[in-house]
């Protein structure tokens, strides 16, 4: 505890964000100074899962092919791995890893559960995130902060999203308004009125991100490509109006916040439905992809007009779909006059984004600052 109050007390901590999202692609490491009302990213970088150890990882996330003795072994083997790519990182960086005081790590989020389900007279929310955080500390020999999802979920959330505070202490701004849209496998917003207090912001999943459209164009390049590289399949094929109307149907969408969502509602199994009924309409293959495509920016506009309290001035994008021209088209399209930017325009790397958030997260964390947001958890 000596060293924890030690911690506390400075005014500026290094701080080390690891996080490997729905994609499952690899590790996100990013370094920080976290001053008391300001934060500076020192160096960023992503070690890429083998496409073994990416393939075992998504197994886990399939209730038909997870086992809990691979679950109990990848937990473990998840934490050297996390611990090994912030040694990477820092040097490719130029960091010396002593000169880190903390480390935040999100984990691999294997399942989530954010519909209550019944346990005798109680109703239990859940959520599962390996690569343990014991391994990370004592290969690092840094204090580490994990457990970030099933924390909030303890106090009565649905355990995501859990970046607004990061959004609000980055980007919140006196006179505009503001929506940080992540795009990752999974879609999330949050809203920062002009102005507005923590207790103001606003923010949940939207839906699909690039998760539908990298398992369709793996499945149409048999496995040769793992996701639409410059949105070039998208720019070259049409939409399919009746195919996107079916898909906006989807009842995740119709749903009031706060909400959360992931591989249970769009994983696999609904891409290959999807797969399905695109193969029956004898859509080409370059149609299917420019169509779920603009799934993913429709169901994002269709958002805002449903649930935003007010019209952003702006919208900042990051996660892996602002790398992607043919979706930020579509949305820049659907959004206008909106202004469409990315965090790169404010000095932080889209990929980099939310291992900035989860550094943020344990800093705030040692601090005793609260850091969820019961707005958008609804913890």
């Amino acid at each position: 505890m000596k060293k924890i109050a030690q911690l506390a007390a400075r005014e500026t901590l290094r701080v080390a964000g690891l996080m490997s999202g729905t994609s499952a692609d690899g590790v996100d490491v990013a370094v920080v100074d976290v001053g008391r009302n300001r934060l500076q990213l020192l160096g960023f970088g992503t070690i890429p899962y083998p496409p073994s150890l990416r393939e075992a990882v998504l197994a886990l996330c399939r209730p038909e092919t997870a086992r809990v003795d691979d679950i109990c072994h990848l937990n473990f083997a998840l934490g050297e791995i996390f611990a090994s790519a912030l040694a990477k990182v820092a040097a490719a960086e130029g960091i010396d890893l002593d000169s880190i005081h903390l480390v935040g790590s999100h984990g691999q989020t294997i399942h989530h559960i954010p519909g209550p389900r019944r346990f005798g007279r109680r109703r239990i929310r859940s959520t599962l995130q390996i690569a343990e955080g014991s391994v990370i500390a004592e290969r690092t020999g840094i204090t580490t902060v994990a457990d970030f999802r099933p924390r909030d979920i303890a106090a009565g959330g649905q355990g995501a999203p859990l970046v607004p505070y990061a959004d609000w202490f980055l980007f919140a701004h006196r006179r505009l308004g503001r929506a940080v849209q992540n795009i990752g496998g999974i879609a999330n917003v949050t809203w920062l009125p002009a102005g507005g207090r923590l207790a103001d912001v606003v923010a949940f999943d939207t839906g699909p991100g690039n998760m539908v459209i990298d398992r369709l164009v793996h499945r149409l390049t048999d496995g040769k490509q793992r996701f639409d590289r410059g949105g070039r399949l998208a720019r070259q094929g049409r939409v399919n109006e009746s195919l996107l109307a079916e898909l906006m149907a989807h009842r995740f969408l119709r749903r009031r916040p706060p909400k959360t969502t992931g591989r249970e509602d769009f994983g696999d199994d609904f891409a290959d439905g999807v797969w399905g009924r695109a193969r029956k309409a004898r859509l080409a293959p370059k149609d299917i992809v420019a169509t779920v495509t603009a799934f993913t920016t429709a169901s994002i506009a269709d958002a805002y007009s449903r649930h935003l309290p007010g019209r952003p001035d702006e919208v900042i994008l990051c996660g892996g779909g602002a790398h992607n021209p043919a979706l930020v088209d579509m949305l820049a399209s659907r959004l206008s006059p909106t202004a469409v930017k990315t965090t790169d325009d404010f000095g932080i790397s889209v990929d980099a984004k939310e291992a900035v958030s989860f550094a943020l997260l344990a800093a705030e964390t040692i601090r005793g600052r609260a850091n969820n947001v019961p707005s958008a958890t609804g913890a």
